[in-house]
């Protein structure tokens, strides 16, 4: 049986059946990870928006937990790459190793054919060893001595880093983070979640003992359902407006890319779908814009001395710009209509 490549997704689900695997796929990684359902939902659609995510937080709040949790509920392959600063660019993508017996060189697969890639403390590697990845996150291959290798769907790569060590890592480069569909930080439990993990973790750690809920062509279904979710011309107009914002505002001098705005809006149909809805809501596209636009953005010198971070740049444009005035109704809006005359798909206004 052929493996499938990266644009081939299985048959759509039913929306009871879409819900049902979803919500099995969050309770299974919220047995390891505690109090933090709405980042968990977060790292599954960018799962199904077909992206990578960056996980960027102090040490010891679960980054790589998280990964691993993810990758452990879904029964596909999974290899992990520590990233170290003698790591090679080979040890990535693969290498060719000449046979003895067969007199000619053979492929030898390297850590990034699989499913889900959990790269831990990415910014550790060199720059020439983080680029072995640039290819395999854009275009779902790897080529090595000039032979393409498909990759299967579905492909993830999820990567760790610590933005407060300085010694030994190399920044990401400017590439490399726009590649990352989403930026995330897990943040420190509350009290009552932290007490939860104490009576739950105190023992023994959960991780080991936990057992898929789902598998490859499941999740194959679930990117195809997600790809259907309907996205109306104004959300779209939206979104790009989002988007050009960035590059005009005066604190940036990097705005973000056109990949972002596909991948905004790829996000935000995997988040309306986890919402139970076929639609897209300008507030899926608001919620997002802060992981998914911040981490592309370079600031300005005066706004890095006025200590302006690109998350608080980007909340500011989302609250600046105006939301899309289009009222039509949504073909894909099966419910009756708002009471007040509001279309059920337009956001509260503040």
């Amino acid at each position: 049986m052929t493996q499938q490549t990266w644009d081939e997704v299985g048959g759509l689900l039913p929306h009871d059946e879409f819900r049902a695997a979803s919500d099995a796929i969050v309770a299974n990684i919220e047995q390891v990870i505690e109090g933090k359902t709405a980042t968990v939902r977060l790292a599954l659609a960018v799962l199904l928006a077909e992206g990578h995510l960056l996980i960027e937080d102090v040490p010891g709040v679960g980054k790589t937990k998280l990964a691993k949790a993810l990758a452990r509920s879904i029964d596909c392959s999974v290899r992990r790459i520590q990233f170290t600063p003698d790591l090679l660019p080979s040890d990535v993508t693969g290498v060719s190793v000449y046979n003895q017996e067969t007199h000619d060189f053979e492929f030898r697969p390297g850590a990034v054919f699989a499913n889900l890639v959990v790269g831990d403390e990415i910014n550790r590697a060199s720059p020439k060893t983080q680029s072995a990845l640039l290819e395999c996150m854009e275009e779902r291959q790897v080529t090595v001595d000039g032979v393409t290798y498909q990759l299967q769907t579905p492909f993830m790569v999820i990567a760790t880093q610590n933005p407060i060590e300085m010694e030994g890592t190399y920044p990401l480069p400017e590439a490399q983070r726009d590649r990352f569909t989403a930026r995330i930080a897990m943040g420190y439990p509350d009290p009552n979640a932290e007490l939860a993990m104490l009576d739950g973790h105190g023992a023994v750690d959960p991780l080991p003992a936990l057992r898929p809920v789902s598998d490859a062509d499941t999740v194959r279904r679930l990117i195809g359902h997600v790809r259907q979710v309907h996205v109306a011309d104004a959300v779209k107009q939206y979104a790009i407006d989002l988007v050009t914002a960035t590059r005009e505002a005066p604190d940036l001098r990097l705005g973000a890319s056109p990949r972002c705005t596909l991948q905004l809006l790829r996000t935000a149909r995997a988040v309306a779908a986890l919402d139970g809805r076929d639609y897209v809501l300008p507030d899926d596209l608001q919620v997002l814009a802060v992981p998914v636009l911040a981490h592309r953005l370079i600031p300005t010198a005066d706004a890095q001395l006025a200590r302006r971070t690109t998350d608080a740049i980007v909340a500011d444009l989302v609250h600046r710009l105006p939301l899309p005035h289009d009222r039509n109704r949504s073909p894909y809006d099966t419910r009756p209509p708002a009471g007040n005359g509001r279309a059920p798909f337009e956001p509260r206004r503040p």
